[in-house]
Formats: C-alpha cells, structure tokens, sequence
C-alpha cells in the first residue's frame, strides 16, 4: 500500500492528503512527455517542490506513487467495463464500450507509459485484479439482481471468465494504446463488442 503507518490517521490530515495530491498530480504531468521507467523520485520531488524524504515519508518508489496516482482513474475506467447481463449482452454494453475507450483515450500518455512495455508491473496488476473483480461483481450482479456498489478490493474465488475478460479487454486497450489510437473509440467498442457478445452467451451465467 501506498502508506506504511496508520493510513486513516495519516489520511485524516489535511497536510498529508495536500501533499500525496501535489505528488501524484506531478507524476501526472510527468508521464505525458516521458516513459514511466525514466522518471526518478528526484524528478518527481523537484518539480513538487518537496524534498526527497517528504517524498519517502509517502511513497515507496515512483511505482507506488503511480499507482496511488491512478488509483482513482483507475476505478472510473474500470466502472466502464460491460458487465453480462442473463441472456444476451444488451445494447448498453456498446454504451460502457465506448466510455471505456473514451476514458483511455481522454488519459492515452498516462495509461500508455503505466500500461506499456516500460510502464509498472504492479500498476497493471493493480489494474488487472480491478478488472477482474469488476467482471465477476458484475456476472453476480446479472444472477442475483443485486445491485450494491462493487468494491474492487474484495478477494474472489477464482473465476475463469471474469479473468479472461478482464485480460482480454486490457490486451486489448494496451495493444490499440501503444499503436496510438489509430481507430476512434467508437470504432474500437464496436470492434470489441461481438466478442464479449461470444463471451457472454451461453446457458450458465453465474460466477465459478
């Protein structure tokens, strides 16, 4: 985790929430014109306009501080990850489709440096297991009619469809990414769509 001591104490000052938002926002800013790999933590503080160790009373390295960074991001994007539905996949999906590559489009320098060959193997696991939850809540969801907020941290069993979407609809996101976003997100949600479709069929829609 992004803080070592006591995180609601050190979440609850208004100092501490100041500065972890100063850092993030400069790593930000950092990854639009520069590989995540050759950003340093000196980088970071220096254009903050805090000392290292201020840095390290936060942040373990500049991978942790990019994934508290995209944290937040993150959830939105994946909020936008169709979820099955009992039957067919509906027409909504094509809606969740187009936000999900709008999104990635909208933030294209930032997940392309953290999702790329020389981005952050622990944000992209970070952002892999958010999926793969968020695929899983959302086959529950279709099952059971229950439709409470997902919580994205939550263990789950293990659960072969929910983790291939997940990693497929990554796969893909990070292939059109580092390619430069030749096709719109029009284009791609609707490129995507029949194969969730294919996905999604069959007789038995609940989780493993």
């Amino acid at each position: 985790m992004a803080l070592t001591r006591d995180r609601n104490s050190e979440l609850s000052d208004p100092r501490v929430r100041r500065t972890q938002a100063a850092l993030q926002r400069t790593l930000i800013d950092l990854v639009q014109g520069r590989d995540l790999s050759r950003i340093s933590v000196a980088d970071v503080a220096e254009r903050a306009g805090v000392s290292r160790s201020t840095f390290y009373d936060h942040y373990r390295d500049v991978h942790e501080l990019a994934e508290a960074a995209c944290t937040a991001m993150i959830d939105d994007l994946i909020d936008a990850i169709p979820q099955p539905e009992t039957g067919d996949v509906p027409d909504t999906t094509r809606d969740t489709l187009l936000t999900f590559f709008a999104h990635l489009a909208e933030h294209a320098g930032l997940y392309r440096s953290v999702l790329g060959p020389q981005g952050s193997a622990r944000v992209i696991d970070h952002v892999r297991r958010r999926a793969t939850v968020a695929a899983y809540v959302g086959a529950c969801r279709a099952a059971t009619g229950d439709d409470a907020p997902a919580d994205y941290t939550a263990d789950i069993p293990h659960d072969a469809p929910a983790a291939f979407t997940a990693g497929a609809l990554l796969g893909v996101a990070t292939d059109w990414l580092q390619r430069g976003c030749p096709r719109s997100p029009a284009e791609m949600a609707a490129m995507t769509r029949p194969l969730l479709t294919v996905l999604y069929r069959g007789d038995d829609h609940t989780p493993a």
